[in-house]
């Protein structure tokens, strides 16, 4: 089956769409990588979007016209790849869609709320779309993230040793092969914050490490962030921006007069390499297969790879899955397991009561036509 898998992060600075073969071979799962294309959001959509998130306050008439913004913006991103990828021929769309809030208490997950319309992608494209993943692992007790721990599972098995999958988006989240998966804090979140506060909005993101590169990491400053409850709490567990957002950031910095921006983005670039390493070292990794929009900071990577002596850290374009495109393969399986009546969750990874089979799925203009029940769940993935 020929899928496009659709994903915007908690970065919200582009919807990447991977499309790839998928295949089930006996006890395996074999995914054909045919590419990914990239399509940056609309400036004034991305800056109603910032606006909406939080701690932001917003209406339901924002958030009406966002969840058609958006899933027009996905719909047009599907179509590109179904051309440019897939010769026209693909046959599903699994869309994650643009998270805006995930209502976390106590350490549980309470809902999550994705938005992106699926009908438009359906309208455009002609083809039935896979969506709103999140929900139906939290409705089973999970904390609905993070979705890629089955995928990782699948993915790492068989590996020697003890490989761990990392993914450094706007917040960043490892797997582990005994089925351990969780959200260790930020990875690009607060980076990216404090690139644009200090910018006055001109900079989205720290451009190559520039800025981090240029600083000194502020030990007290470092402390202090250190300090947050969420970096103690068991796994399973997740966060995002509803935690981590200039907001918080401008709280951390407050008594300590002016720090230099370059200063402020190496501290925070160390918080990151330090509460990925410490996450990482307690699992008792030997390898570490790095993916995400974080692999093209050189400064994280660096600072990452130093707090790290052990483990082999390497990133997944060396096992065949592209580091910026791997989370929309992730969710082009997602959505081929539901399109197979397949579980897509391992419990162990969200804390579930039990696997569920994902997603809603809108069918497309030829109505809805699923592959025959029966198929058995990979035990394994193989990248070809």
């Amino acid at each position: 089956m020929r899928v496009i898998g659709l994903m915007s992060g908690t970065s919200y600075d582009a919807i990447d769409a991977a499309a790839a073969d998928l295949s089930l071979a006996g006890d395996s799962l074999v995914l054909e990588p045919l590419g990914m294309v990239s399509e940056a959001y609309d400036e004034e959509l991305r800056e109603v979007l910032a606006a909406a998130l939080p701690p932001g306050v917003t209406s339901l008439a924002e958030v009406c016209r966002l969840d058609t913004g958006i899933g027009q913006a996905f719909a047009a991103a599907a179509v590109r790849a179904d051309r440019e990828l897939c010769d026209s021929s693909a046959e599903l769309v699994a869309s994650h869609g643009q998270t805006v809030y995930h209502w976390t208490d106590g350490g549980k997950v309470h809902g999550t709320l994705q938005l992106g319309q699926p009908a438009w992608i359906a309208e455009a494209t002609g083809l039935p779309v896979v969506a709103d993943f999140r929900p139906r692992d939290i409705a089973a007790g999970g904390q609905g993230a993070p979705l890629v721990g089955l995928v990782d599972l699948l993915w790492l098995r068989g590996r020697p040793g003890t490989p761990v999958a990392l993914n450094l988006g706007g917040i960043a989240n490892l797997t582990a092969p005994d089925g351990t998966a969780f959200d260790t804090g930020p990875a690009c979140a607060l980076i990216d914050a404090a690139a644009r506060g200090f910018s006055g909005g001109t900079m989205a993101y720290d451009v190559d490490g520039a800025l981090a590169a240029r600083g000194t990491v502020h030990e007290p400053l470092l402390r202090r962030l250190l300090d947050e409850p969420y970096y103690a709490l068991p796994a399973p567990k997740t966060t995002g921006k509803e935690l981590f957002h200039l907001g918080y950031l401008r709280d951390a910095l407050a008594g300590f007069g002016t720090l230099r921006a370059e200063d402020v983005v190496a501290t925070l670039t160390m918080l990151t390499a330090r509460t990925v390493a410490d996450a990482v070292l307690a699992l008792g990794a030997t390898e570490v297969i790095v993916s995400g929009g974080g692999v093209a900071n050189p400064v994280l990577m660096r600072m990452l790879g130093q707090r790290l002596p052990g483990p082999v850290v390497r990133t997944s374009d060396e096992l065949g899955l592209a580091s910026d495109a791997k989370e929309a393969y992730a969710f082009a399986v997602l959505g081929f397991l539901t399109a197979h009546g397949l579980a897509g969750t391992e419990p162990g990874a969200t804390g579930a009561r039990h696997a569920s089979v994902l997603g809603s799925i809108t069918p497309g203009r030829d109505g809805l036509r699923l592959p025959p029940p029966g198929a058995r769940a990979p035990k394994r993935l193989v990248v070809a």
